[in-house]
């Protein structure tokens, strides 16, 4: 897993560290061969009420596809890692199901045109 954690105004510990790993492992152990890489921030953030909130995002860079993208902020930054982890996994689960029901035609699968291939076979916009 290609992992990078950044993080803005808070210590990066290795505990910390090692705690967003087993969680981002858990929830994205399925889908190992769909992203290319992960990208965690971690942050503060000023609350409503003037309280220092942690704020973790969570992007998961896709093969072929969009990035997916979570974040949550709470008062304690365990409780946001293990949110947005669990956010993003679920967020995997659907891109796969997606995947898995709408396959992709690919121009492999089509015959190629021959000289023999009469008009009539071509498809028309009609």
């Amino acid at each position: 897993m290609n992992l990078k954690i950044q993080a803005q105004d808070l210590p990066l510990t290795d505990a910390l560290r090692q705690h967003l790993a087993a969680r981002l492992a858990h929830a994205l152990n399925h889908g190992r061969d769909v992203f290319t890489r992960i990208v965690v921030r971690l942050s503060e953030v000023d609350g409503p009420r003037g309280g220092k909130d942690r704020c973790c995002g969570i992007e998961v860079r896709l093969k072929g596809a969009p990035a997916l993208i979570v974040e949550d902020i709470q008062s304690d930054l365990y409780l946001a890692i293990d949110r947005a982890s669990a956010r993003i996994g679920r967020a995997l689960d659907r891109h796969l199901a997606r995947r898995r029901d709408f396959p992709m035609i690919s121009a492999t699968r089509q015959q190629p045109l021959t000289e023999e291939t009469p008009c009539s076979a071509l498809p028309t916009d009609r």
